[in-house]
């Protein structure tokens, strides 16, 4: 059986990679249900900032792009952007201890 080829899935995975330093690593996991279409995405670590951008703005642009994506096929798609397992890549980052220790003062 041929798997049918998904517009917004195809799109949100085209542009992605065309993104990111680590286009090998892009994965779009795609789920319907009554309240429409969830692409669910997931990068590299080392790529969500370049998927996030400064304040969000890049990752609320991608949002519109599928969703308009999804108008054209006559279909509600959001897009969720998983975070990777153990949280953001550690750059200088305080730990949650840390942080507290820093109030106390």
């Amino acid at each position: 059986m041929v798997e049918k080829k998904i517009a917004d899935q195809d799109f949100l995975e085209y542009l992605i990679k065309a993104l990111v330093d680590n286009p090998t690593d892009v994965k779009v996991d795609r789920k319907v249900d009554e309240m429409g279409v969830l692409l669910s995405l997931k990068v590299n670590p080392n790529d969500m900032g370049q998927i996030i951008g400064r304040g969000g703005a890049t990752a609320r642009a991608i949002r519109s792009l599928v969703r308009i994506i999804g108008l054209r096929n006559h279909a509600r798609v959001n897009l969720k952007i998983e975070e990777p397992e153990g949280g953001r890549p550690e750059q200088g980052r305080k730990t949650s201890a840390e942080e507290l220790e820093e109030l106390k003062l």
